[in-house]
């Protein structure tokens, strides 16, 4: 029988951690370090609103764990407070669009902002016209200022298309004491490139890019969380430098410098060490890599799932084809997309074009989750081989995972 008391002792004991919560990815520092441009600006932007008067539509870009999200949220805490202290009319709301139950359909963006203002709507059934009437007659009550912040708001454009942005923004024509901003968080650089030519003149847009974060800058940051999250002496020599580096090879993300230090914390603990020395980063370095695979795939967009569920399933029918010795033992850039048109016809989902598809395809390549070979066939063009390079002990799990999200068999 397990000594389950034994394994509880050792963790009171063994504690490495002395506030594993600063390092956690949930904590909002006091400072930003190696961002008080982009804050400056930021503020600038926003600080009309403390006049009451409506400031502009910004977008905020930049790579995962860039400080965007911290930034805004840090801005929003002293706008609110100036706000309380001065006595301005000023709201400001956060929308998370990775959600799903957000993110699925413009009802629910509005259902949960409706929520946010303190009142309900059924999860579905009402006309969307009625609940954009709701929504509208919450803020109106009195002279404010709402902004409204959409993190990762791609996510939701990718869904469903940005009709959602244009009629929020419509919404000021039609009200007659409060006024909207709306503010932006992106990954993707590219994401309004695509928009309604309407859409994209109505938002007299401002935007602010977050860079990487280099490896100095990484390891700065992970000094200061470090001395408040361990106790004394237990991060050995390196580990932080090491940290670091692999952080600042994965686009300079500072959200993986701070996972890999506290997965390796938490490693390091399990087996009863007091201290984390360099082997634990590449342990930790592997689960997350295992575990992020996992977190793609589930948070994709239904295009992303559709294809890579394609990608799937010509890799289990190539991996028949060589069990039976057969010549055809690889797939193309066609061969995905002739598939992908069933899986739509299956999943009622109207289909991209061949284009867009092959978009997604390069975006697949660059997650580490396919690789492809461009094929020269002459006069006849170019192609891309593809091949899936998902670790094998995980292809079942992410093969459920698009199964469930997309309600095939």
């Amino acid at each position: 029988m397990a000594d389950l008391n034994g394994i509880f002792d050792s963790a009171v004991r063994n504690s490495i951690f002395q506030n594993k919560e600063i390092i956690q990815s949930n904590y909002i520092p006091e400072a930003i370090p190696h961002r008080d441009k982009q804050i400056e600006q930021i503020a600038s932007i926003m600080a009309p609103v403390l006049r009451g008067e409506k400031c502009s539509n910004l977008f905020i870009y930049g790579k995962t764990g860039t400080g965007k999200t911290l930034s805004i949220q840090h801005i929003s805490t002293e706008l609110k407070k100036k706000a309380k202290e001065i006595g301005a009319d000023v709201r400001i709301e956060y929308i998370n669009c990775k959600l799903k139950k957000v993110a699925d359909t413009e009802y629910r963006i509005l259902a949960a902002l409706i929520e946010l203002l303190g009142e309900q709507v059924a999860e579905t059934g009402l006309p969307t016209v009625q609940v954009y009437n709701k929504f509208l007659n919450l803020i109106d009550t009195k002279k404010q200022i709402v902004v409204i912040i959409f993190d990762e708001i791609d996510q939701v454009v990718q869904k469903i298309g940005t009709d959602f942005i244009y009629s929020l923004i419509r919404l000021n024509s039609e009200l007659s004491k409060a006024q909207i901003s709306l503010i932006g968080i992106s990954n993707d650089v590219t994401f309004l490139d695509d928009i309604d030519p309407r859409v994209k003149s109505s938002l007299s847009e401002e935007e602010i890019v977050f860079p990487p974060y280099n490896a100095l800058q990484l390891q700065d940051i992970l000094n200061t969380r470090t001395k408040m999250a361990f106790k004394k002496e237990s991060i050995e020599k390196g580990v932080i430098e090491k940290c670091a580096a692999f952080a600042a090879r994965e686009h300079g993300d500072a959200r993986r410098a701070l996972d890999l230090l506290r997965v390796a914390g938490e490693l390091a603990e399990r087996e009863g060490k007091t201290k984390v020395d360099l082997s634990y980063i590449d342990k930790a370095n592997q689960k997350i890599e295992r575990d992020k695979i996992l977190d793609i795939v589930e948070t994709g967009t239904r295009q992303f799932q559709l294809i890579l569920h394609s990608i799937v399933q010509l890799t289990k029918r190539v991996e028949k084809e060589k069990v039976k010795n057969k010549e055809i033992d690889r797939f193309y850039t066609g061969d995905v997309y002739n598939l992908y048109q069933e899986v739509c016809k299956e999943t009622r989902t109207e289909p991209l074009t061949q284009r867009r598809v092959s978009d997604i395809i390069s975006e697949l390549d660059m997650l580490g989750l396919i690789r492809f070979d461009v094929i020269s066939k002459g006069r006849h063009g170019r192609t891309r081989e593809i091949a899936l390079v998902i670790s094998g002990n995980l292809i079942d799990k992410v093969e459920k995972i698009l199964k469930d999200s997309l309600g095939v068999d």
